[in-house]
């Protein structure tokens, strides 16, 4: 088991799901990235509705519903790590949102 606690960041990417990258869902070649690079994990969160900057609602419910959901990509780890996956971010989110915040570790388990 490991433990970690202490400062690190939260890495937040706001996106439609429906946007591609070299053939692939954009948020998919995100979490396949911080893989890549070591991160210590990334979790997409599928929205039922939602808008950005085109403020265009995007839907879930029957009657309206979209092609393009609303998703955040989290990743929490170290400001190293971060940093490492930001030019990747910078290169593939074309449209979104990105944002990071300090956050404090509590605690972190990897039963291995």
């Amino acid at each position: 088991m490991v433990k970690i606690s202490g400062k690190a960041r939260r890495l937040r990417v706001y996106l439609g799901e429906a946007g591609k990258y070299k053939g692939v869902p954009v948020y998919h070649a995100i979490v396949l990235k911080a893989k890549e690079l070591g991160l210590a994990g990334a979790t997409v969160f599928h929205g039922v509705e939602g808008f950005g900057a085109n403020s265009r609602i995007k839907t879930s419910r029957v009657l309206e519903l979209s092609n393009d959901l609303p998703l955040v990509i989290d990743i929490v780890d170290s400001i190293e790590y971060i940093e490492k996956i930001m030019p990747f971010l910078d290169e593939i989110v074309t449209e979104g949102l990105i944002t990071i915040e300090d956050v404090e570790i509590i605690k972190y388990t990897n039963k291995g």
